[in-house]
């Protein structure tokens, strides 16, 4: 109960972004006097809508996003002449730049949100052996292999076979690698160590087929005060940054396009490192709060948000990064671009990122990461 209530605030809570970052668009915008005739979440046929003033405001069939339009930002749609000092392209590029990274800002104040939040009031996991918070008893109809010798609550496996202080990553791959066969676990439990044989079962996780011994894992956590949260939500912020960097030059590189080949035409399984959608981070967050961590879901939001946020920022049309670069380019030629000759290298980039985008949503159904052990 607790992973799908999970799922359904991860995705509300997205929808939620994409208003938050279109309002943003839409209040800079406002702002300086520029004309906005529609905002609405999500795209397709129109199910509700109302017009206050000279905007329109609704809903559309497909919760995949939103819009607003702006005056004058559509080519092949020219504004009336009345309308042409309020239109985008005849402010100020400063004024018109601030419209643009006002969205994807959004992403960054949220994420250090999350962030700080969870750091206050969740706690950040401490690097310690993994700690077991429930013992799932029965897995596919049988005794699981965890309760079957023993295990409890408030154990904590110092070593598997020979790798000493696990951390929860290895523990799990571990188990996923030997099925079947038996493995040693050493384990701390008030104040004194045993040691305990499990062999995995394979057992069905998500409609997947995974090794499991049947244990919820959960880990130290170290809480900070207010001013702690504050600043440690901010360094947070900017290694995600870091790590955004690096996740995309991996993703978007040879290294990571062969690894996409490999898991969509062979049986190579899926590993937590490997791109995921929302349907995947989804179905992660679920398994968070399945196992006792339902908020840590404020950080894996957090780090979707500088991960979209950046994102949005790549210069590239049609992201507002794309947006931000054509700018730089009419300032530094003293004269507009022509949008329209733009519009093919925006509808290129869009459609690479539809096919990779529906790429990785198939393997989120067909091959689902799962982290419970």
């Amino acid at each position: 109960m607790a992973g799908t209530v999970a799922q359904i605030a991860f995705f509300v809570a997205l929808i939620v972004v994409i208003v938050v970052h279109e309002a943003a668009h839409f209040g800079v915008a406002k702002r300086f006097g520029i004309k906005v005739e529609e905002f609405f979440v999500g795209f397709g046929p129109r199910i509700w809508s109302f017009r206050r003033g000279e905007t329109e405001y609704g809903l559309k069939a497909i919760p995949a996003g939103g819009y607003v339009k702006i005056a004058g930002m559509n080519p092949f749609q020219p504004a009336p002449p009345e309308d042409l000092p309020r239109t985008f392209g005849a402010k100020p590029i400063w004024q018109r730049a601030l419209v643009i990274v006002a969205g994807p800002a959004t992403h960054f104040v949220l994420a250090f949100l999350c962030f700080a939040i969870w750091l206050g009031a969740v706690g950040q996991p401490v690097a310690e052996s993994p700690l077991i918070a429930a013992v799932t008893q029965r897995l596919d109809g049988q005794d699981s292999p965890a309760a079957t010798v023993g295990l409890r609550a408030g154990d904590r496996i110092v070593a598997v076979d020979g790798i000493e202080d696990p951390s929860n990553v290895q523990l799990v791959r571990y188990t996923r690698a030997h099925v079947g066969e038996s493995v040693t676990l050493r384990v701390e439990r008030d104040g004194r160590e045993l040691t305990v044989t499990v062999t995995p079962v394979l057992a069905t996780v998500d409609g997947q087929r995974v090794g499991r011994i049947g244990v919820i894992l959960d880990a130290a956590r170290e809480t900070t005060g207010v001013v702690g949260s504050i600043t440690a939500g901010a360094k947070l912020v900017g290694t995600s940054i870091v790590g955004t960097v690096q996740s995309l030059g991996r993703i978007f590189g040879p290294e990571g396009f062969s690894r996409l080949a490999e898991l969509l035409f062979t049986d190579a399984p899926r590993e937590p490192s490997d791109p995921a959608s929302v349907v995947g981070i989804g179905r992660v967050a679920g398994q968070a709060a399945s196992g006792g961590r339902f908020w840590d879901i404020l950080w894996m939001f957090g780090i979707v948000n500088v991960y979209i946020g950046f994102l949005n920022l790549l210069p590239l049309p049609p992201f507002d990064g794309g947006h931000l670069a054509i700018l730089a380019v009419e300032k530094v030629r003293g004269k507009a671009v022509d949008m329209r000759k733009v519009i093919p290298v925006s509808a290129a980039v869009a459609a690479f990122l539809v096919v990779f985008t529906l790429a990785v949503v198939y393997l989120d159904i067909a091959k689902p990461i799962n982290l419970s052990p």
